[in-house]
């Protein structure tokens, strides 16, 4: 059976790219794993105050809340949706994710703060290195493309 992978942040975008996934398996004939690669913030003591303690299950606990509203979001009709938890930086996460997977899609943008750009980092990332096929799903793609 083949195998597609999805990047999935909870944006819009990544959510148009999940349904996108969802679709082309089931005319594959495909299964979906969605993949979301979270971390805790990193911060920095200086000399006039510690770093504050965090607790990384916070993050983890989100990011997994993140991932579940996405997949139970979409219809699936059947489709095996697969879900991936990771903490790591998303390209290299989605990268390794697909490194035996027939395809690997994402949003051309996330979550990232820079929208004027046409293609995200992590979309640039994966389009460069991929092992397998990649679409990227455009910020504005019309629902029924």
């Amino acid at each position: 059976m083949e195998r597609i992978v999805v990047g999935v942040d909870g944006s819009e975008g990544s959510q148009r790219a999940l349904r996108w996934a969802i679709a082309e398996a089931r005319l594959r004939h495909a299964s979906v794993d969605a993949v979301h690669a979270w971390h805790a913030p990193y911060l920095l003591a200086t000399p006039y105050a510690p770093a504050p303690s965090i607790d990384p299950s916070e993050f983890e606990g989100e990011a997994r809340a993140i991932l579940e509203r996405a997949v139970e979001t979409e219809v699936a009709d059947g489709v095996p949706v697969h879900r991936a938890l990771v903490c790591g930086p998303a390209a290299p996460t989605l990268l390794d994710h697909a490194k035996d997977a027939d395809l690997l899609v994402v949003g051309s943008r996330g979550r990232g703060g820079f929208a004027g750009l046409l293609l995200g980092s992590v979309s640039q990332q994966v389009v460069a290195h991929a092992e397998c096929p990649v679409v990227v799903i455009p910020a504005h793609a019309r629902e029924d493309d």
